[in-house]
């Protein structure tokens, strides 16, 4: 589908089920809101997925993979290979996410959206590649406003062929040395926070390669001059293929009601992306966890999210929204399998 049409069919969450899910969560055998935020996660599911016995079984998470153009400008400690070797790496099942989505039975996709390496057919690999990586945004826009919307449609397109599969609930990831770059661009765009109050060390900056990257930063956005009211033209202008992908994802994900889980700074970005299209988005988002990078609790706060886990991660990768989405299928089956007073024929509390 085209993204206009996706973006047209998003629709507020349905208020109606999450007040039924409230209602079913305070005759369940427990002292009201005594389970806390697995209560919360409950009834956004419930009102998501239009079921006060929401469903959270079959679970993917998209990891989309690019590269660059800013890397040339020594913002990483990494070289750019670096993003097509742990793209083996994800296909052998050796990396973090691999380790974090079996333990909780979720799928992973990896797609190459604009990795700089040419891939044979990969088993598991989603081709999707717009180009090599973007292009260095210290000279110039990433890509063209036309690449922008087409890293936008893989990615919506590819949360609208999960719904047709009878996936649940999706989650984001990325990999792409050097991303942290755009994503602080995008951050300080749509925040209007100074650059150097959104952007960290990334893969352990000396405070020396820091100084610099905010300089890179700061030159993207005054030669770019995005449009603060444009998620495209901010996509286009300081963005990445995988941050395009990423959003997408989320607003095809919104447009079919599905739950989407992002993970950390990257997948924020990308989520700020997807909102600055349609602010509706943010009903059918949660936030995985609150990463150490300085910029990612900006956007949570811009986009009223507050993260399921904290527990000092920045790897990215989907990471910490596989970790979430375990916390998640916990609170659905809290609402689906617990008993009522009634059923156990225990005593409510005295009124």
């Amino acid at each position: 589908m085209r993204l206009d049409e996706i973006v047209e069919n998003i629709e507020p969450i349905d208020q109606r089920y999450l007040k039924k899910a409230e209602e079913r969560l305070e005759i369940l055998t427990k002292p009201k809101d005594s389970l806390g935020k697995l209560e919360w996660l409950a009834k956004r599911i419930a009102g998501i997925q239009r079921n006060i016995k929401p469903i959270v079984e079959k679970k993917e998470i998209f990891l989309f993979a690019s590269d660059h153009g800013v890397i040339e400008e020594g913002v990483s400690l990494y070289p750019k290979e670096v993003t097509s070797q742990m793209v083996f790496n994800f296909l052998k099942g050796g990396a973090a996410i691999n380790v974090l989505a079996k333990h909780n039975g979720i799928k992973v996709h990896i797609v190459d959206i604009g990795v700089d390496y040419d891939f044979e057919d990969e088993l598991g690999l989603i081709k999707k590649k717009i180009a090599k990586g973007t292009k260095n945004i210290r000279k110039g826009p990433a890509m063209s406003r036309e690449l922008a919307i087409k890293s936008l449609e893989i990615g919506a397109n590819l949360a609208l062929d999960a719904k047709r599969r009878g996936v649940h609930l999706i989650g984001t990831g990325d990999m792409g040395i050097g991303n942290t770059t755009p994503s602080s661009a995008i951050t300080s765009v749509v925040t209007g926070r100074r650059v150097n109050e959104v952007t960290g060390p990334g893969t352990g900056l000396s405070s020396d390669a820091l100084s610099h990257k905010v300089e890179v930063i700061e030159d993207a956005i005054r030669i770019n001059n995005p449009d603060v009211n444009d998620g495209i033209d901010i996509l286009s202008k300081v963005g990445g293929f995988e941050i395009g992908g990423i959003a997408g994802l989320i607003l095809g994900a919104a447009s079919s009601k599905m739950p989407v889980v992002i993970d950390g700074f990257i997948s924020a970005a990308g989520a700020a992306i997807a909102w600055k299209i349609s602010p509706k988005v943010a009903d059918y988002l949660i936030a995985g966890h609150l990463s150490t990078e300085k910029g990612q609790p900006l956007l949570l706060t811009m986009m009223h999210l507050e993260p399921v886990l904290d527990l000092n991660m920045r790897l990215g990768e989907g990471t910490g929204a596989a970790l979430a989405i375990g916390i998640i299928e916990a609170s659905v089956k809290i609402i689906r399998d617990m008993a009522t007073f009634e059923e156990a024929s225990v005593s409510k509390a005295i009124s």
